[in-house]
C-alpha cells in the first residue's frame, strides 16, 4: 500500500509535465495487484463462466487470466502502454487463453464495454469519476462493477469486503448496475 502511495503522489506531481504528455489519458500509476487480491475480487463480483470480465487498465493482463483460468469467464484486458500489452499476450498466448482472452491496446475511456457482465479497475477516484458515465452508458442492468481501494464517488456499493494482504488493508467495491444510488 504505502508503495501504491508513494506511486500516486509522483504520478499526480509529474502530471503536468510535458513528458506525460504521450500518456494523456493515464488513469492511474501501473502497480500490479496483489494475486491476492485478484482473486478475492472475482470471488467477491461472483465471477461465473457465463461472465465477460473487463479490465480497465489490466497491465499484465493478470486479472482476466485469473478470471479465465479460475472460473471459465471470457475476458478482455484494456492497457494503453504497448509494452504492458504485449507481456499480456504472450503470457496469455503461453496458457494457451486465446479463444477467451483478449488484450486490447487503448484508453479505458474510449472502449466499448457493452459486452462486460463484470468490470474490474483498481485506479484512482479521480478516474472512477471519469469512467462513471462510461460504465452508465454501456453496462446492462445487473452487470458488477468491481473497484479496489478506490470507491465510485455517488455509487452505493452493493457489497464492500475488507482484504489484508501483509501488512496493508484494501477495500474491495462491488457495485451491482441497477442499484448503484
Amino acid at each position: 500500500m504505502i508503495m501504491r502511495v508513494l506511486a500516486i503522489a509522483l504520478f499526480v506531481a509529474t502530471a503536468g509535465l510535458p513528458c506525460r504528455a504521450q500518456q494523456f489519458e493515464n488513469l492511474a500509476p501501473y502497480i500490479p495487484t496483489p494475486m491476492s487480491l485478484v482473486n478475492t475480487m472475482l470471488e467477491y463480483a461472483t465471477v461465473q463462466s457465463s461472465d465477460v470480465v473487463y479490465d480497465l487498465g489490466s497491465g499484465d493482463g493478470r486479472i482476466v487470466i485469473a478470471a479465465a483460468q479460475k472460473f471459465g469467464a471470457r475476458g478482455v484486458g484494456v492497457e494503453m502502454v504497448p509494452e504492458l500489452c504485449r507481456t499480456a499476450e504472450r503470457r496469455v498466448r503461453e496458457l494457451g487463453l486465446q479463444d477467451r482472452v483478449t488484450i486490447v491496446q487503448g484508453s479505458a475511456l474510449h472502449v466499448d464495454l457493452s459486452p462486460a457482465t463484470v468490470v474490474t479497475m483498481y485506479l484512482l477516484t479521480s478516474s472512477n469519476e471519469r469512467l462513471k458515465p462510461i460504465l452508465d452508458r454501456y453496462l446492462k442492468p445487473g452487470a458488477r462493477v468491481v473497484s479496489t481501494d478506490y470507491p465510485i464517488t455517488g455509487w452505493k456499493p452493493t457489497r464492500l469486503k475488507m482484504v489484508k494482504d501483509g501488512s496493508a488493508e484494501h477495500k474491495i467495491y462491488v457495485y451491482e448496475i441497477g442499484h448503484t444510488k
